[in-house]
């Protein structure tokens, strides 16, 4: 932009809040580093959607994607498009007095911060849960028969059926934590109590500070619980202090029924071992830059480092659920036949996958 482009920007920030409150001193310079942050979140967002929608619209004109398929990318394509529109309300949130407390930090409502934060979480874990099924899906059909034979009786053997159940309540879990620290960044609950395990003299606050009457918005208190719960500082990074304890532990309590359960030392595949130990690896690595964040006054490359570190901790428990995926009747009606056939051919293999493609999540060109 020219200068007067800038001058122009310039004099519309002073008009807002933050300026107003929080930076009366910010020089144009200063502000221009805020702005090009901005402006790249929001074309980059930009981005994303047109190089998922372009390719989708194509994909489903031309018929290369079957009907429950297109209907799987048309859900993501919408998913995208309604974070977009909540990422301008949260940023709204932020730009009038009346949108916030008289006299509190000039922020963005916290509630419209965890909404966008779990609008894209839900967003990219439907695009790799898909892209991870078509590719196991690809990997099955790929492997000799004899050799899927027992892969197949390993994944419907009963006895896995906890460890997988288990596998998707970690996935929750590790998202309700995630959210949970949307909330903290969202109320600057992360520069307080900067001390772990303990929170000022012992390992909580008081009861009178975590249940305020401050954050009541009714005479009779009614509503004091929920919204301490969500709008008390105190109180929130207490929530996710003990979320995120909590889903450390049950990834170490998932590691170690993988590791001294005879049961599941007999039926748990090699390639979910391997993924009990990603796991593993990234809730250390989370745990570290979570105390780090905190014990350091959350500076921005470890912040980001830690939201980025939750994001990849529910990617490998994704990978995780994927690799004891357990195929649909369809897949395992065509998976089965390619069993009974025992002909690892594939003139023979190449049409049973087309008809299951067609009829379920993708097509493939019969060879």
């Amino acid at each position: 932009m020219i200068q007067e482009d800038w001058d122009a920007e310039f004099f519309r920030y002073k008009s807002s809040p933050e300026f107003k409150l929080l930076n009366p001193n910010i020089t144009l310079d200063e502000f221009k580093s805020i702005y090009y942050m901005e402006w790249a979140h929001r074309v980059w967002g930009r981005v994303v959607g047109i190089s998922f929608v372009v390719p989708a619209i194509y994909f489903i004109a031309k018929g290369k994607v079957s009907k429950p398929m297109a209907y799987r990318i048309a859900g993501i394509g919408s998913l995208i498009g309604f974070q977009g529109a909540l990422g301008w309300w949260m940023v709204k949130s932020g730009l009038g007095d009346d949108l916030f407390a008289p006299g509190s930090h000039p922020r963005v409502s916290q509630y419209r911060l965890v909404a966008h934060l779990g609008t894209a979480f839900m967003c990219y874990s439907a695009m790799l849960w898909n892209g991870l099924s078509i590719l196991r899906l690809q990997k099955l059909l790929n492997t000799p028969s004899l050799t899927l034979r027992g892969q197949l009786g390993q994944l419907r053997h009963p006895g896995l059926r906890t460890f997988r159940v288990a596998v998707g309540v970690l996935a929750g879990l590790v998202f309700v934590t995630a959210m949970s620290g949307g909330l903290v960044a969202g109320l600057d609950a992360g520069l307080i109590y900067n001390e772990f395990p303990y929170m000022g003299l012992g390992l909580t606050p008081p009861k009178s500070e975590l249940f305020s009457d401050f954050y009541s918005h009714t005479p009779d208190g009614g509503d004091i619980w929920w919204r301490n719960f969500l709008e008390n500082p105190s109180l929130v990074q207490l929530d996710h202090r003990i979320l995120a304890t909590t889903t450390f532990s049950s990834v170490m309590a998932l590691w170690a029924y993988s590791r001294f359960s005879s049961k599941m030392n007999r039926l748990l595949p090699a390639a979910c071992r391997k993924g009990v130990h990603g796991v593993v690896g990234f809730a250390l690595l989370q745990v570290i830059l979570g105390i780090s964040t905190l014990i350091y006054l959350v500076p921005l490359p470890l912040a980001s480092a830690h939201q980025a570190g939750s994001l990849a901790l529910l990617s490998y428990v994704l990978v995780l659920g994927s690799r004891t995926w357990l195929p649909n009747k369809r897949v395992a009606a065509i998976l089965n036949w390619y069993v009974r056939s025992a002909v690892p051919s594939k003139k023979i293999l190449a049409p049973n996958v087309a008809l299951y493609a067609k009829r379920n999540m993708f097509k493939v060109a019969s060879t």
